[in-house]
């Protein structure tokens, strides 16, 4: 366990292990207060490359998030003062980072509100690290951006007063930009790259989580609600993501 993770309250800032070139050029923060665990997790991002900033104070992280712009965030819920979901309501004003939140609480309204922030991913500690960078990894190597179509034609899909440009990871709604995180626009873009489909929760968590996650495929439900919310879309109407009923979901036609 490097000292380099364990220095005070303030964020601490170490380089990635020699030899451990996979996520080189990769920023990962950690924002947990038990500064073994923090340490811990900051380890095992280390030996994979990334540049690793540990934070085990709420307010502090957000600062430090500002300042280096992390790829990933790794977030306890359980934070004194300035909680974790505070944190991750902040962080979504200015990042689109990875979002990944650990709880020791199993209650799931808590993990909930967690994810309705903007979080990705949650874990229940105590947890694996060796699962949780799995689940980093899985997300990292998400396709970004979808396949170019074959005729070279721009990657822009439009339903309705929708627009959706796969290429640049943009969104627009009757002209407007709509901000989305980086595992809600994965979400939209996999609906409407095939939109006639319909597709089972494990078909979308194998698509944007990868195949090897394991959890509640519920989380799927929080993220589409989240999305439904931002692009003014009614559940029952499904406009743009419809409900298909004892399947998951598909795109709807903009109606």
């Amino acid at each position: 366990m490097s000292e380099k993770h364990t220095a005070g309250a303030s964020p601490s800032q170490t380089s990635p292990a020699a030899g451990t070139r996979h996520w080189a050029g990769l920023r990962a923060m950690v924002i947990e207060d038990e500064p073994e665990l923090a340490a811990l997790v900051g380890s095992y991002f280390a030996r994979d490359g990334f540049e690793v900033t540990v934070s085990h104070d709420g307010g502090q992280g957000v600062t430090a998030a500002r300042e280096i712009d992390p790829d990933v965030i790794v977030l306890d819920l359980g934070l004194p003062g300035l909680d974790g979901v505070e944190v991750c309501r902040q962080l979504r004003t200015f990042s689109d980072a990875y979002v990944v939140i650990l709880t020791a609480r199993s209650d799931e309204v808590d993990t909930l509100i967690g994810l309705s922030v903007g979080a990705d991913d949650y874990m229940t500690k105590p947890f694996s690290p060796r699962e949780l960078m799995a689940r980093v990894q899985a997300m990292l190597r998400r396709p970004r951006p979808l396949r170019q179509p074959d005729d070279g034609a721009e990657a822009a899909r439009t339903v309705g007063d929708l627009t959706i440009d796969t290429a640049g990871r943009d969104v627009w709604l009757q002209g407007d930009p709509v901000a989305l995180t980086r595992t809600e626009f994965d979400l939209l873009a996999a609906l409407a790259e095939r939109p006639r489909m319909a597709f089972s929760r494990r078909q979308l968590i194998d698509h944007v989580w990868g195949e090897t996650w394991v959890g509640d495929e519920h989380l799927v439900d929080v993220h589409i609600g989240h999305l439904r919310r931002k692009l003014g879309d009614d559940a029952a109407e499904g406009r743009f993501v419809r409900t298909v009923r004892g399947v998951g979901y598909r795109m709807g036609t903009g109606q």
